[in-house]
């Protein structure tokens, strides 16, 4: 069918339009498709994701996600929402995560879920979480760290030993954070408090180490280099 999918670009990714009327499973086959017919066009980009023109389950999120991946070069690491203020932080961490990836010429991995206490999640790169990690829960990467979401568990970066890695969250509220051989530890009493009444304003935060501490502070444009 006929502009039954429609890819438009965006500052930090690009958007789907899809067709709302058709069934699911034709419109899969639409989209793998489209991308493996713009295979070259699009390379091996990182890109976020936005969906537009019909409600969505995760599942079939996913399964169109895994479209994309599977007929194209693109490194898709979140789905970007309607809410203009989440979109604008998902950028500003995507462009982080991207200049990263860059310099290094490392390839993160995207991990979509909450962790919950107990769990584990470990990688040899670095990572992007969206979603939350709650406290008794930890992520554990070679590289950085991205948490699209409260950081309210621990987060261990830089495992692979280089220097400037980072840890960076729409929530920081950490148990313990980890940058190489430096430890951030947050007594339960900061904890609480910074939790009391209601839930916070979000203020994405980024932990690195300077001057041999890990030191936290808000995610800015100019932190960021974002114009």
């Amino acid at each position: 069918m006929k502009n039954a999918v429609i890819v438009k670009s965006f500052r930090n990714g690009i958007t789907l339009y899809l067709d709302g009327n058709m069934e699911f499973e034709q419109l899969l086959e639409e989209v793998a498709d489209k991308f493996k017919e713009s295979k070259e066009f699009f390379r091996d980009a990182t890109v976020a994701v936005s969906f537009e023109g019909r409600d969505l389950s995760f599942e079939e999120e996913d399964r169109l996600i895994e479209a994309v991946r599977v007929n194209s070069h693109l490194n898709i690491t979140c789905i970007v929402g309607e809410d203009e203020e989440k979109s604008r932080i998902y950028g500003k961490a995507l462009e982080a995560y991207r200049r990263k990836r860059e310099e290094e010429e490392s390839v993160g991995q995207f991990y979509r879920g909450t962790l919950r206490k107990g769990q584990i999640l470990e990688t040899e790169s670095s990572i992007i979480v969206l979603g939350d990690v709650n406290p008794g829960s930890s992520v554990i990467a070679a590289g950085d760290i991205v948490v699209l979401g409260s950081l309210r568990g621990n987060a261990y970066a830089g495992g692979n030993g280089r220097p400037g890695h980072y840890v960076a969250a729409l929530e920081m509220a950490p148990q313990k954070i980890k940058i190489g051989d430096f430890k951030y530890i947050t007594n339960e009493k900061q904890r609480l408090t910074r939790y009391a009444g209601h839930s916070p304003k979000i203020q994405p935060q980024t932990a690195y180490v300077e001057k041999e501490r890990i030191i936290l502070k808000p995610i800015t444009n100019e932190l960021l280099n974002v114009q």
